[in-house]
């Protein structure tokens, strides 16, 4: 008994001193290396040929260093502070409007004024040409260099030159910059069969009082089922994650738990009030941009039962980040600290994700309406949509709006007139056939047949086209549309009219036997 005790002691003693070597060894590798970087930067200061700038040197060698952690962990020096603070907010100071390079026009445009916003309330209107900031001219800047003179401190005001295409006039208006904020919530609302619908863009700021009230208001015009769609939401405050979640489900019960390196890293985060409702029969929407605290909520009503998901395989944003950790000279640094891990013990690994309940691939579109929607030259859906708005003062509700058959035709004329053309993939496919063709030694024999192949390719028919995939290509120009009168609450309710995976868990909650079979599935 006393060797065994001994022995004990011995192998005790023995782990300690290893562990101290253990550490004395790192103090001293981080010693000798921070050395190194110190004198090796001091040789190229003095005799390197050019001279250098220690910003950028230093802040390149730092950003190098944390490329090798993780994609989260991030310097920010005092000249970026203030990404930092729109990053931790939300929030930035502004006129509150999308802008976009008009490729056609070689100038800035006003794409989207957001609701409730300066560009919305002066009457900036989309494919206003941004002329002139205060002294500024604009007509040869770029995107990046116009946004940066919109934004501003609170507060401040400037004049603004546009030349509005509809009327072919220059209007001045006098602008003020406030803090913008996209709202939490894009759009909610009840479907059909006592479904109700939340689409939460964020958790950034303060979205569980806006969720709260949103929830409570659909349940008093009578919903019995609940959509959350978190597509495209990529997380935020971890503690507004679990007071949505609090709302389904009980007081006390571990939504997540987080464990780093350091004691103070480890947090067990429980729901803290009485929920709302706990059986309400849930599904939850993600995609690959579903990341982070949307992985929490989507990953602990998984876990706990308490809902399904469909859609596509989330992120894998398994990381927690001290967002401001003060440096000298006004610099911060974002750090990741900790790993978060869900109700039943799994953690989410990077590029894997919260796997759906119910799969659905995402919509692919067809080349042609790809072109038309972001690689146009021409901007003929753009410039047609501007036309539309100029002539329709007023237009249907958003779930009513739709574009006649004569206003499609419209379209298709303008965009055969415009000399639109877009990059075949069949046409991509047959030049590389025909380079296999020769290289494998049979093109010859088969010249005749490619050739007769090669002028069906040719021959593109762009009017067919846009009959062909018109169902595609008219929601986006309906989106395009209405952004005007419904801003972005208008653009997601068009979209949800022909969205699969929307429709598949309508049809889910819509049957409850089958709801329940996938909510008890292991």
């Amino acid at each position: 008994m006393k060797r065994s005790i001994f022995l004990l002691i011995c192998a005790c003693f023995m782990s300690l001193t290893t562990k101290a070597q253990d550490v004395k060894n790192h103090n001293l590798e981080v010693s000798k290396n921070l050395e190194i970087f110190n004198a090796l930067y001091k040789h190229l200061d003095l005799m390197y040929v050019d001279t250098l700038d220690a910003n950028k040197v230093v802040t390149a060698g730092i950003d190098a260093m944390l490329n090798t952690l993780d994609p989260y962990t991030e310097y920010y020096p005092e000249v970026r502070q203030k990404d930092l603070k729109t990053m931790l907010t939300g929030k930035y100071a502004g006129i509150g409007a999308l802008i976009r390079y008009h490729q056609k026009l070689k100038r800035v445009v006003i794409d989207e004024p957001y609701e409730g916003m300066p560009a919305a309330e002066a009457g900036l209107k989309k494919g206003d040409v941004i002329l002139q900031i205060d002294d500024t001219v604009t007509t040869d800047k770029n995107v990046s260099y116009v946004s940066s003179h919109l934004r501003g401190e609170p507060g401040t005001t400037f004049m603004l030159k546009v030349l509005r295409p509809s009327t072919g006039k220059k209007l001045s208006f006098k602008m003020t910059r406030r803090a913008i904020k996209m709202p939490e919530i894009t759009w909610y609302g009840m479907l059909p069969n006592r479904v109700g619908y939340i689409n939460l863009n964020t958790f950034t700021g303060e979205p569980a009082k806006p969720m709260r009230l949103a929830f409570l208001d659909l349940k008093k015009q009578g919903a019995e089922k609940l959509i959350l769609d978190l597509r495209g939401n990529g997380g935020g405050s971890l503690s507004e994650c679990v007071d949505i979640l609090n709302m389904w489900i009980p007081k006390g019960v571990r939504i997540v738990e987080t464990k780093g390196k350091l004691k103070r890293a480890n947090n067990d985060y429980r729901t803290r009030m009485e929920p709302l409702d706990t059986v309400m029969p849930i599904v939850v929407l993600v995609n690959r941009e579903t990341a982070s605290a949307s992985e929490i909520t989507s990953g602990a009503l998984q876990d706990l039962k308490r809902g399904i998901i469909i859609g596509t395989r989330t992120y894998g944003k398994g990381l927690v980040q001290v967002p401001n950790i003060e440096l000298p000279y006004n610099a911060n640094l974002k750090l990741t600290t900790s790993r978060y891990y869900l109700p039943s013990g799994r953690g989410i690994k990077m590029k894997e994700g919260i796997k759906p309940d119910v799969e659905i691939k995402p919509d692919t579109m067809a080349n042609i309406t790809l072109y038309l929607d972001r690689m146009d030259s021409t901007e003929v859906m753009f410039d047609y949509a501007v036309d539309y708005i100029s002539k329709h003062p007023t237009i249907a509700s958003a779930k009513d709006f739709h574009l006649t058959d004569a206003d499609y035709e419209d379209f298709k004329q303008r965009v055969v007139k415009a000399g639109f053309t877009y990059d075949q993939v069949s046409k991509s496919q047959f030049d590389d056939l025909i380079k296999t063709a020769k290289f494998e030694g049979y093109y010859d024999d088969a010249k005749a047949e490619f050739d007769a192949l090669k002028a069906k390719i040719d021959h593109h028919d762009v009017n067919r086209d846009l009959d062909a995939h018109r169902n595609e290509i008219q929601m986006l120009l309906e989106q395009e549309i209405i952004s005007a009168y419904y801003y972005q609450a208008g653009q997601l309710q068009i979209a949800l009219r022909t969205d699969k995976t929307m429709a598949e868990a309508e049809r889910i909650l819509n049957e409850n036997d089958t709801y329940k079979r996938i909510l008890n599935s292991e």
